[in-house]
């Protein structure tokens, strides 16, 4: 329950009022005026709000980081993170709070970027100056007024005093006997609340008559932990050494007291005013009553007894080992301590390596709870404190390779994965750490779709790592997914028995992620029924194992192949981008086949923009894919030429046979449907490569029957060993280029764009704004970001006001 906002009634009001009809708000006052008590109040009223503590944040850039935090966005490979911030408020009804930004370079403008950039959310501000910009509204918060002298002991200050000193235990006081000395430490506290409420503590513990007044909040403090008792007083300065919120356990840990004792300490604190708790039962200071804190731990031990008791706490809590952990573990509701308490090991040479061995063996809670980007982050601030242990420092890096690729993009963690090599040539067992480091990079070849190379890497680990069983068998697994997309299913079956064969609990995920390659297989050969009976089997283990991460690959593979016209909402931007991707692509499926077929144009759309920036090239294919049934679909043949085309050359170029045969089936549709004399032969061409896999054509929820095509031959020189060749992709390429555009004779600059540009540069020049664009063409803020990138780009221009003129000089 929120601490009443004495005599603050009017004041609040008038900040509602602003919120409503405003959309800046800043709350500035002195320090201990009640700002952020007062804004807490405001957030009530509010039906959604986002709090972001700034107090500590040194720079613009980092506000935005700890913004996105806040909100739960993530931002894309490429991506700016003020244009993520942007897109990720713009339309939202909520409440931003901004909690303490003094002093901040550059924070003013941005407040005012964003504001001007958007609709929609609202924006309030705590801090002792102002911005000065247009769109801020300012309420100045000052000290509740202090009855003078000849007037009643009566009004905010007082009812604040009283009800301080009731809530601290203390007895009632006599406003008639004690009213000078009430009036004298009213007058000293100069009515900032802060003070007024510490020395209702200090009245409450010794009585009116022993309290002095203070002229300052830091005086306030002192005065107030002068009257703890030693064990207090030692709670109160470890307390101070936290950066975050913490629990009880915690709190037991760090004072070295028993849990019991701990509640009592912290509740003594919270009646004094030097703690508060939260709804969560956490316990947390004010930051000016922690940076009193800190001034006392100064010429003591407790912030090294404190980091010690908060090792001790994170070493009970976490895995013993660095394979074990589930997705719900408890611990990981208070991750941020724990970041704590590795960035303090790390800190110090000496206990450096115990901070390396917290960080790895947190990383398969993370890992399998897709919080993928905290990982990278914890990790990589590990390797930067300096050089760990060898015997584990390459398994540091190489997860933090893991992670960076899923969160920045596929190629990304390589510099981390020749961090792990160095720490490798040094440490014992080097082979073993190389075949490991291999079995990633082959995995991030796989996502990058060049089979080849991932192939490559499977060999050099498995020459490497041929002792280590856990590492053969996540090389025969990444070869088992090889084997798949090049449609090689008898040897990826083969191999898939091995890898599900005596599998042990830390190696669970690897059968299971081959089971559920064995029903990609079913469903790619018609087996619809037997593709679903593995899903949910590998699902329903998974879930058992808390392996979210494979049961959300189970479950997507089982919506694919038992159809539903009530698509599932799936909360995307809470997933890694590398998991994330297939989940909306079967999304957009479900969208074609509920009939939707410009949202799922829209959303194959965003995909395509995504997988090309992440450099995941199946999922690009797969999107192109989509993109071209979804326009059929809306009977924009011309636009679905252009999407099957790029799939049909990508499919080629990495060497995914079937995905090719979807392209050409596509394509053939648009031969048909004009009556070309060369229909057939795209068909025929897809029949040749699905045959001797014993494959059936895909099947492809929302997209109109096919019309009659004729029975062809496929040329013989377009499939070659089973794969689709340089020369078909050429041949029907050369069939389509009418379907280009833009002919040699059109001067206009305006040529040089797509038509999904033009139609986006037209509604800018029509005044509609990046989230108006996307609304009408069903496609993210972010794609429409993109194009816009390209347009600027291709025309040389910098402004939508100059794309607006061009648009209008030339059309």
């Amino acid at each position: 329950m929120l601490t009443p906002c004495v005599g603050r009634g009017d004041t609040l009001d008038r900040v509602e009022s602003l919120l409503g009809s405003g959309r800046w708000v800043t709350l500035t006052g002195a320090p201990g005026c009640g700002k952020t008590l007062l804004a807490r109040h405001a957030a009530v009223a509010q039906p959604r709000t986002v709090w972001v503590a700034a107090r500590d944040l040194p720079g613009a850039d980092e506000v935005v980081t700890a913004c996105l935090d806040a909100l739960g966005a993530d931002v894309a490979p490429g991506d700016s993170p003020f244009l993520a911030l942007k897109r990720s408020l713009d339309g939202q009804d909520l409440l931003l709070i901004l909690d303490g930004v003094d002093a901040i370079d550059g924070l003013g403008d941005l407040c005012e970027d964003l504001v001007e950039a958007t609709e929609g959310f609202r924006l309030l501000c705590t801090a002792v100056t102002v911005a000065g910009k247009p769109h801020e509204q300012v309420v100045r918060l000052g000290p509740l007024p202090v009855p003078r002298r000849g007037q009643p002991l009566e009004g905010p200050a007082v009812e604040l005093f009283l009800a301080r000193i009731a809530s601290a235990g203390g007895h009632p006081v006599d406003l008639t006997q004690h009213e000078q000395n009430v009036r004298r430490l009213l007058q000293a506290s100069g009515g900032l609340p802060l003070l007024i409420e510490q020395l209702g503590v200090q009245i409450a513990l010794v009585g009116v008559s022993d309290v002095t007044p203070t002229a300052s909040l830091a005086e306030a403090v002192m005065a107030s932990y002068a009257l703890l008792d030693e064990q207090q007083k030692r709670a109160f300065r470890r307390l101070a050494v936290m950066e975050q919120p913490v629990s009880l356990d915690v709190l037991a840990d760090i004072t070295g007291a028993s849990r019991a004792e701990a509640a009592q300490l912290a509740s003594g604190l919270a009646r004094r005013s030097l703690v508060e708790v939260h709804p969560d039962g956490r316990f947390d200071m004010l930051a000016p009553i922690r940076s009193c804190g800190r001034i006392l731990v100064r010429d003591t031990t407790d912030r090294d007894d404190a980091l010690a008791g908060l090792l001790r706490w994170a070493e009970r809590v976490t895995p013993s080992d660095g394979m074990s952990g589930a997705a719900d573990e408890a611990w990981l509701a208070e991750l941020g301590v724990i970041r704590q308490a590795i960035a303090a090991a790390c800190a110090d040479p000496a206990t450096r390596p115990l901070g390396y061995r917290l960080a790895n063996n947190i990383f398969s809670s993370l890992y399998t709870a897709m919080r993928a980007r905290e990982a990278v982050e914890i990790l990589e601030a590990v390797l930067e404190s300096g050089d760990g242990p060898a015997d584990i420092g390459s398994q540091v890096a190489r997860r933090a390779g893991i992670c960076a690729s899923e969160v920045r993009g596929t190629y990304e963690g390589l510099a981390l994965l020749d961090r792990a090599e160095r720490f490798a040539v040094i440490g014992p067992d080097a082979d073993r750490q190389k075949a490991r480091n291999a079995s990633i990079r082959a995995e991030m070849h796989l996502d990058a779709g060049a089979l080849d190379a991932a192939r490559a890497e499977v060999e050099r680990g498995l020459a490497l790592g041929s002792e280590d069983p856990y590492v053969v068998r996540q090389l025969r697994r990444t070869l088992v997914d090889i084997h798949v997309w090049r449609g090689e299913f008898d040897d990826a079956e083969a191999l898939a028995d091995l890898v599900m064969r005596d599998a042990s609990r830390d190696e669970q995920w690897m059968a299971l992620s081959a089971r559920i390659l064995m029903g990609v297989i079913a469903a790619e050969q018609g087996r619809a029924v037997e593709a679903a009976a593995i899903a949910r089997a590998a699902r329903e283990h998974a879930v058992e194992l808390a392996e979210d991460r494979i049961a959300l690959l189970a479950d997507t593979l089982y919506r694919s192949v038992v159809p539903t016209r009530h698509p599932r909402a799936v909360d995307h931007e809470s997933l890694p981008w590398g998991v994330r991707l297939g989940v909306q692509l079967q999304a957009a499926r479900e969208l074609g086949a509920a009939g939707e077929c410009h949202r799922a144009a829209g959303l194959a759309a965003d995909i395509i923009v995504l997988a090309d920036s992440i450099r995941l090239g199946r999922d690009g294919v797969e999107a192109r894919l989509l993109l071209g049934d979804a326009l059929v679909a809306c009977d924009e043949m011309a636009q679905a030429v252009s999407a099957y085309l790029g799939a049909l050359r990508q499919a080629t170029e990495l060497g995914f046979p079937l995905r090719a045969a979807d392209a050409l089936e596509g394509l053939d549709r648009a031969l048909v449907a004009e009556g070309s004399s060369a229909a057939g032969r795209c068909t025929a061409a897809a029949k040749a490569l699905r045959t001797s896999r014993r494959a059936v054509s895909r099947q492809r929820p929302g997209l109109p029957p096919a019309k009659g095509t004729p029975h062809r031959g496929c040329p013989a020189d377009w499939v070659v060993g089973g794969q689709f060749t340089g020369a078909g992709l050429e041949a029907v390429t050369a069939l389509f280029r009418e379907h280009s555009g833009g002919g040699a004779e059109d001067a206009s600059p305006l040529a040089l764009l797509t038509r999904t540009e033009r139609t986006v540069a037209m509604l800018v020049a029509q005044g509609l704004t990046n989230r108006q664009i996307a609304e009408q063409l069903f496609v993210s803020p972010r794609t429409v970001d993109a194009h816009l990138a390209h347009i600027f780009r291709k025309l040389d221009i910098s402004s939508r006001a100059r794309l607006a003129a061009l648009m209008v000089d030339h059309t």
